[in-house]
Order: C-alpha cells, then structure tokens, then sequence
C-alpha cells in the first residue's frame, strides 16, 4: 500500500499515552453530548431505549 504523504515529510512521531487518553476523553464528551442530543430531540426513542436498558441490566447475572 503507498504511503500517503509526499516522499519529504517524516512520518509522525508515535503517540503519547497522555496524548491518547486526551483524545478518548475529548471523543468521549463528545459521544455523551450527541447522545444527549438524540435524547432530547427523540424522547420517545430514548426513554424506550432506557426501559430496555433496565430490562437488560435487571436480567444480567454475575
């Protein structure tokens, strides 16, 4: 497979462990506000994902 970037460029050093959990913490936040988003924008939809959240939850066994 080709490389992606003009022949000059170095290839990016390797990610930091800090880096990468800056990252999942900032894609995190952003998943809650969506899901908060659909949440408002379809109550219907959420609150019958909610009831099938706690069926799921009341049913699971250790």
């Amino acid at each position: 497979m080709p490389d992606t970037k003009p022949s000059g460029e170095m290839p990016d050093p390797p990610e930091t462990a800090a880096q990468r959990r800056a990252r999942r913490a900032q894609f995190l936040r952003d998943l809650m506000e969506a899901r908060a988003l659909r949440d408002r924008v379809q109550p219907r939809r959420a609150r019958a994902a909610r009831m099938r959240q706690q069926m799921r939850m009341r049913t699971f066994r250790w």
